[in-house]
């Protein structure tokens, strides 16, 4: 009843251009499972299934039809205020993840009090073989271990990872970008050293030189490292 009661309420908020922008950029997700729900209002409906108890017969129904159902179950996560419950319930969904934006969009708060705890499982997630754990994985040490609580080693654990995967290649240049913004001296090296691989290092400094927060100075040096298709082939 619950699953029914969820697809009727995701069909009312069905928008149709919408719809096709998600499909243009979400190319890992089928078509006919898109509906086309905006996030607003998939946030909203994950909290009043959250407040309202209902929620637990939805979040053992997998695999879902819909990637909004994904998106609604990844919201629901989001929000869950008791840590073990929420990592329980994470790693029972993460092996159905299998697009960018629910991987990205879930990011449970309560991670914020177990940082300590959570890295334990990070490890576990970035040794998988699913693509979108990884990405996760991946995800969630630059969330929340590139300020405060950054180590030097969480940096060695991104660039270990060797994958053939656009989207785990993509979130490695982001991690490192965004390191070389919070942790300029300590992620340069990696850049100098060629620790990544050519297009994961080319990416990573793409987008470094598009973020406001590296200056002016850094992004020139950081130019001068991008690898040219000579010395690729140098390389092999």
């Amino acid at each position: 009843m619950i699953i029914d009661e969820i697809r009727m309420e995701l069909n009312k908020f069905r928008d149709m251009k919408y719809r096709e922008m998600q499909v243009r950029i979400i190319p890992t997700v089928k078509s006919d499972r898109i509906i086309g729900v905006r996030t607003p209002e998939l946030r909203q409906m994950a909290k009043q299934y959250a407040q309202a108890g209902d929620a637990d017969l939805f979040l053992k129904d997998l695999p879902h039809r819909y990637f909004e159902e994904d998106q609604l179950h990844a919201f629901i996560l989001s929000g869950m205020k008791d840590y073990g419950e929420c990592l329980t319930e994470l790693n029972r969904f993460l092996p159905y993840v299998d697009n960018w934006a629910t991987c990205d969009q879930m990011s449970p708060k309560v991670f914020r009090k177990h940082r300590r705890e959570l890295l334990n499982s990070i490890r576990e997630w970035i040794g998988s073989k699913e693509t979108y754990t990884i990405r996760f994985g991946i995800g969630m040490l630059m969330e929340h271990y590139l300020d405060g609580d950054f180590d030097p080693a969480y940096l060695e654990m991104v660039a270990g990872v060797r994958s053939g995967e656009y989207y785990v290649n993509m979130m490695t240049a982001w991690y490192f970008a965004t390191a070389l913004a919070k942790q300029y001296d300590a992620a340069l090296p990696y850049i100098e050293q060629h620790r990544l691989d050519d297009w994961t290092h080319n990416k990573a400094i793409q987008k470094a030189i598009e973020s406001y927060r590296i200056t002016p100075e850094q992004k020139d040096y950081l130019r001068t490292l991008k690898t040219t298709g000579k010395e690729q082939r140098n390389r092999r």
